[in-house]
């Protein structure tokens, strides 16, 4: 059997294990000899790639954290630093935030704050050091049961569970029409339906003990990946790119803590890697860090998110045909693969290279070690190991529910790459029939190339590689399976940041200073705002509301709601004013915009119910407008 190294700075002479040897069992569902062949096959190749390619490549150095490090680093992350150290006391911000978190998620950061202050009194740093319990009665005087010191979910009693499912019906707020149902109970979901209405980590506590939990496990047949939806939501489904950067910055933080209370409540550890800083090339194509790439890319394609070389790879393979036999499973030779990357670094930005002598094959092996070669993994060096823990988690769905907390964590680059990459894999798969390439070929093949990183992981990671091998394989089997589920952001987390933005409102109201300061920067505003305002509330009592498209001929339009209006219908109703510029823009790129009241700005599906959404945010002003814009 051999060692739980799983880094490639080792020999893989002999790829295939010899079956016996090997406890299959530890793997989520029981794959075949024959599709793990392609990936010990796909190691080799790499090994092979790698002997002579790019030999005095540093490996990246993960740091062993100290105690307490880590959770540091975490709150930081989670955008809740000031619980702790100098600043300590300016946490206002911070009290607004932990206001709006869930039951687990709170037991989430509590136990953190505890091990950070734990450490901060052993080193005897002389900060002002909150007690953890202090901080969460600030904003729950009247509701003291919410941390009442009990254990952190861990050791959840069935009487904590019914509280649990209060805290997630405390916490719906008067967000939306489903505040007075008890969450699981009246919710028609079926095994296959993704609830994305009440947080995960709450739906796995209330789960955690009951016969429901035991439905959906990971193993069964290995072929049957569930058929999981999402139920429509009235008030339209939130994708990524849809919210300002504003609010996807707070999405972060929500996704972070989710996970972290997910992870903790099924008793996986969570565990953020640091990577230690080093050298990396400013420029070139491959090991460059993606950051570097997508800068120089912009100064020649203004506002490409994808670099330039990924996507004339992708384009490059795809324009011979997706139908040929083995696609990515066949490598190009070693020797025209390596020779092509020397030539692409002098020659792809001059525009001098030839991309007629590029085989398909040796592209496909030139995207695969493009991903290889990135400096940090595209899976970041930060969550690489929570992606591979996904495989441990019970069941199937919270192995979902866990990813798609894990794609809204990468940065922006990262994530836009990935998509582009599980797009193009799903293409490759569209065409099996004749390119014998099934989803779980394909995630065989793709699995070493995102999951096995130069110098990274061997210490942490002590099981048998075919475990690995299987589990990874898993992974990337659900991401390309459900990467239309993968980048949404689910209600729960939208609600909770409506709720944030909402008391920071509130809260900043209430400050004189801020309101003179405020008076003094937005006095003509306010004017206007006075002048629109009877009008506007005539308006409501009727239901209607006020729509702006600054862009179209024409520029505004009252629109009477009724309870089957969808955001689809307002945008048609603005295309349909023909004349002038409005030919130009198809109805595709056009969309309408819930800007403001709780939300910053997002960008609405066409099947959004506006009856249902305005109840949810009856401030928000409503504009028509592309992208771009």
């Amino acid at each position: 059997r051999r060692s739980g190294q799983y880094t490639m700075n080792h020999d893989h002479s002999k790829k295939t294990p010899d079956g016996a040897s090997f406890d299959r069992s530890g793997s989520q569902d029981s794959l075949d000899e024959l599709s793990l062949d392609d990936y010990w096959k796909e190691l080799e190749n790499i090994h092979e790639t790698r002997g002579n390619h790019h030999e005095e490549r540093v490996a990246l150095v993960v740091k062993e954290p100290d105690e307490g490090e880590l959770e540091e680093e975490w709150l930081k992350e989670a955008g809740l630093s000031n619980l702790f150290g100098e600043s300590s006391g300016d946490s206002l911000e911070s009290m607004v935030f932990l206001s709006t978190l869930t039951r687990t998620q709170k037991a989430a950061v509590e136990k953190r704050v505890e091990t950070v202050t734990q450490t901060m009194r052993k080193k005897n740093k002389q900060h002002q050091i909150p007690d953890v319990r202090d901080i969460f009665k600030l904003q729950n005087d009247s509701k003291g049961k919410i941390c009442d010191g009990s254990e952190p979910s861990t050791a959840r009693t069935s009487e904590n569970r019914n509280e649990t499912q209060d805290g997630t019906k405390g916490l719906k707020f008067s967000l939306g029409t489903d505040e007075q149902k008890n969450p699981l109970e009246d919710m028609p979901f079926s095994d296959t339906d993704i609830n994305l209405e009440i947080s995960f980590a709450e739906q796995a506590a209330n789960l955690k003990d009951s016969s429901v939990g035991k439905m959906c496990k990971g193993g069964g047949g290995d072929t049957l990946l569930p058929n999981f939806r999402l139920p429509k939501d009235k008030t339209g489904t939130t994708k990524i790119g849809d919210l300002a950067p504003q609010d996807m910055k707070k999405v972060y933080s929500l996704a972070l803590i989710e996970l972290t209370a997910l992870y903790d409540i099924l008793g996986t550890e969570f565990k953020q890697q640091k990577a230690v800083k080093i050298k990396t090339k400013d420029s070139g194509l491959f090991g460059v860090p993606l950051s570097v790439l997508l800068e120089q890319d912009q100064k020649k394609v203004p506002g490409t998110k994808i670099p330039l070389i990924f996507q004339k790879l992708i384009a490059q393979i795809e324009e011979a045909t997706l139908e040929t036999e083995g696609l990515l499973r066949i490598p190009g030779v070693a020797t025209r693969v390596k020779s092509l990357c020397q030539e692409l670094e002098t020659k792809f930005y001059e525009g001098t290279f030839n991309w007629e002598n590029v085989k398909q094959h040796d592209a496909a092996s030139l995207l695969k070690l493009f991903i290889r070669e990135l400096p940090q993994p595209l899976l970041t060096v930060e969550y690489l190991k929570a992606f591979q823990d996904v495989q441990n988690l019970p069941t199937k769905k919270q192995q979902l529910q866990a990813l798609n907390l894990l794609v809204l964590l990468l940065p922006e680059a990262n994530r836009d790459t990935l998509k582009v990459l599980l797009e193009f894999l799903q293409r490759v798969i569209d065409h099996r029939d004749k390119n014998k390439m099934t989803l779980k070929n394909v995630a065989m093949v793709m699995a070493p190339n995102l999951f096995t990183f130069h110098g990274f992981g061997s210490k942490t990671v002590e099981q048998s590689e075919f475990v690995m091998a299987a589990g990874t394989a898993n992974v990337m089997r659900f991401m390309i399976q459900y990467q239309k589920l993968l980048w949404t952001i689910p209600k729960f987390i939208v609600n909770q940041v409506r709720k944030q933005n909402t008391e920071s409102q509130k809260k900043e109201k209430k400050d004189k200073a801020m309101k003179k300061l405020l008076k003094k920067m937005a006095y003509d505003r306010e004017k206007h705002e006075k002048q629109e305002k009877t009008p506007n509330d005539a308006d409501v009592r009727q239901g209607v509301i006020r729509v702006q498209a600054p862009h179209l001929s024409k520029v505004s339009m009252a629109v009477q709601l009724t309870e089957e209006l969808k955001a689809g219908d307002i945008v048609a109703r603005f295309l349909s004013q023909k004349s002038g510029n409005v030919q130009t823009l198809k109805k595709e790129e056009v969309f309408l915009y819930e800007i403001g009241g709780n939300i910053g700005e997002r960008c609405l599906d066409d099947d959004t119910y506006m009856k249902d959404l305005y109840q949810l945010n009856p401030n928000a002003e409503w504009v028509i407008k592309s992208k771009q814009s």
